[in-house]
């Protein structure tokens, strides 16, 4: 099982290679899932009716791990050990760590410069 960050599915979306390439081989598995934080952002970032069904089309395939009591505590312990260290990455970007590191599986994503910050976090970068 992998899971998909938003910009790796934006770029599946948009047919940018290579996360078109890899998120359609694990789409096609049926090991890709996404968190709940990707959905809100791919939703929240449709622009038009036509988006906005594009995207509920590809999240109508992918399920989306909710940030549940047990992920929330590990996305606000990442948190807090970032911020102390002077390294944050931002919320949402915790929120999805904290998801994965409980899912304990990979994160498929381009944002290997933030996410390479999260102790015990495996990161695979789309190449």
């Amino acid at each position: 099982m992998i899971i998909a960050d938003t910009d790796v599915l934006i770029d599946f979306l948009a047919g940018k290679e290579p996360s078109a390439s890899i998120v359609g081989r694990e789409l096609d598995r049926g090991n890709l899932r996404t968190t709940a934080v990707s959905r809100f952002e791919l939703l929240s970032g449709a622009q038009t009716a036509k988006q906005e069904r594009v995207i509920r089309d590809l999240l109508g395939s992918v399920p989306a791990f909710s940030v549940d009591d047990a992920a929330g505590d590990e996305a606000a312990s990442v948190r807090r050990k970032l911020e102390s260290a002077g390294e944050p990455i931002g919320l949402a970007d915790c929120l999805i760590a904290g998801v994965a590191l409980v899912a304990r599986a990979p994160l498929l994503t381009r944002n290997v410069r933030h996410f390479s910050r999260v102790p015990g976090l495996e990161v695979i970068e789309p190449a």
